[in-house]
């Protein structure tokens, strides 16, 4: 009895094991390494903090990470950021243009050429190119090499495009195109692209024609047009006529049901992202009312993978959309509306394809979802509503689809087996898991489950905040259940919030630690249990 005492002691999470590192709640575990932490960074961002940590001192920690991997590898800092930014693989991109931003400032000469080339796909709106501005300034302020990667920006972006821009992406952050382009001192190196340019710093040049230029401000003279319009059907034809987005329409305007099936409907259609974000706005005004041919456009075009695919519509976005869908009313303000079944059910299907195919692997699964105090804290990239716990459920849920033996479990300072299924809806799902909350942390609890129970178990996937306090060591546990059952178990540790350390042993390699909600990370813990990796 007392050598058992000595091994728990000894494999405790309160004493480390040679080449740990503390965590934020007390237990010790393994350190990431500052790459794997700037994947994390990169795709969970760090707002709102967690549990354990403020905002403010995971900000620093990441920048510190990106700092020394900057001096490391430049270069491949960059790749790094194009790689998750342009592939789709993280839910908001403000962590990739931050870290950007500081490649550009910190970076050595060959990384500040590979932000300038990187730039337009990291950057693909006038919004990001604004965040990017309000970065740079953050950092240390302009200068030669930050104009030539602006002006790269401007010269590169092909005119019509940047005559959209100019109406979709006025100003924000408090930059405009006007402040950029005076700060970047371009000259245009062709008359229609100068057009736009003085479009961008001045206004329309002169008295407005009655008809529209043939060339990149054939647009812009639509947007000037639909600023004088006197009733919305001379928008709903402007719209129609020449493709305007929601932007260019006057707020009064954007009251009517007809200019919103124009938008729906006109060109070829409505953006994604903008249709999933003004869903509640359409149906409040009783565009997409069942049965209606709004209503199942939109069904149609969030049922189309290929839809998905080239709108890099993130599944976390989809999430979101389907909770606040499924609420009947706005985040703030006064809009309300009903549900619709089809929508909120082509919202569900949507998620599950946002993620990139998986191949079942025919392996035994048990799922660890951690649903301690410390996940039910801060937000998944600052995404209202998301919290650690409730991303962990919805991510779970595509390994559960996709795998025909799961088994499901929620610990904490206990374990219990979660009444969570397959084809059980996912907004079914957030509400369960918002509802758990058992204390401290001890992921050890399922692998003595499995081991007491004698469970036939392939893959163990344990998603969590790394932040475990109580119990014993995950890797032992994972040994001594090989040991005693013969079976080679794998383990996956998905993490959920940006910090510098997993429970998982970057020695064993039978052990997978991979980024939560990273569009990558099912793909690759499906290979992962078939032993490809």
């Amino acid at each position: 009895m007392a050598l058992k005492k000595l091994i728990a002691h000894l494999t405790s999470v309160q004493s480390p094991l040679p080449g740990q590192i503390p965590n934020s709640a007390g237990g010790f575990v393994w350190g990431l390494g500052d790459w794997k932490r700037l994947e994390r960074f990169l795709i969970l961002g760090n707002e709102g903090g967690t549990y354990y940590s403020s905002e403010r001192t995971l900000t620093i920690q990441n920048a510190q990470a990106l700092l020394r991997c900057l001096a490391e590898d430049g270069l491949r800092v960059v790749r790094t950021i194009l790689d998750i930014s342009d592939g789709g693989r993280a839910p908001k991109n403000d962590p990739a243009i931050f870290a950007l931003a500081l490649c550009q400032k910190r970076g050595n000469d060959a990384t500040k050429a590979a932000v300038r080339e990187a730039l337009p796909k990291i950057c693909r709106t006038g919004t990001h190119l604004f965040q990017f501005a309000e970065a740079v300034k953050g950092i240390g302020g302009w200068g030669p090499s930050v104009q030539k990667s602006i002006a790269g920006y401007y010269l590169r972006t092909p005119a019509e495009k940047l005559a959209y821009h100019a109406i979709k992406y006025q100003s924000r952050n408090g930059w405009s195109h006007r402040d950029l382009l005076r700060l970047c001192h371009i000259r245009p190196p062709d008359e229609e692209r100068g057009s736009v340019f003085r479009y961008m710093v001045k206004g329309w040049d002169g008295e407005l024609p009655p008809e529209a230029p043939a060339d990149a401000r054939r647009q812009l003279w639509a947007f000037e047009k639909a600023k004088r319009a006197a009733a919305p059907a001379e928008t709903v034809r402007l719209i129609r006529d020449f493709n305007l987005p929601r932007e260019a329409i006057l707020s009064e305007h954007l009251q009517d049901k007809q200019v919103w099936d124009t938008l729906l409907f006109a060109g070829e259609g409505m953006p994604l992202t903008a249709l999933i974000r003004n869903l509640g706005k359409m149906s409040s005004i009783g565009l997409l009312d069942k049965g209606s041919n709004a209503a199942r456009e939109v069904v149609r075009r969030l049922s189309d993978k290929e839809v998905l695919r080239k709108a890099r519509i993130h599944p976390l976005a989809v999430l979101v959309a389907l909770r606040t869908y499924d609420s009947g009313h706005g985040v703030a303000g006064k809009l309300t509306w009903k549900a619709d079944k089809e929508i909120s059910a082509a919202l569900n299907s949507a998620f599950y394809e946002c993620f990139r195919m998986i191949k079942p692997t025919g392996k035994r699964w048990m799922l660890g979802l951690d649903v301690s105090a410390s996940m039910t804290c801060g937000a998944i990239a600052g995404l209202p509503g998301i919290t650690p716990n409730v991303a962990a459920g919805a991510m779970a849920m595509v390994a559960a689809r996709t795998e025909a033996d799961t088994t499901l479990f929620g610990f904490g300072s206990k374990l219990l087996k979660l009444d969570i299924t397959g084809d059980m809806p996912l907004e079914q799902v957030c509400k369960t898991m918002s509802g758990l909350n058992f204390g401290s942390t001890n992921p050890g609890l399922l692998f003595e489950h499995a081991i007491k129970e004698k469970i036939p178990v392939d893959v163990f996937a344990v998603y969590t905040d790394n932040e475990c306090n109580q119990g014993r060591q995950v890797g032992t546990l994972l040994k001594e259940y090989r040991q005693k059952t013969g079976i080679p178990a794998r383990l996956a540790v998905v993490g959920f919030t940006a910090t510098d350390f997993t429970i998982g042993d970057p020695e064993d390699s039978g052990t997978l630690s991979v980024v939560g909600f990273d569009t990558a990370a099912p793909e690759l813990m499906s290979s992962f249990a078939r032993g490809e990796l």
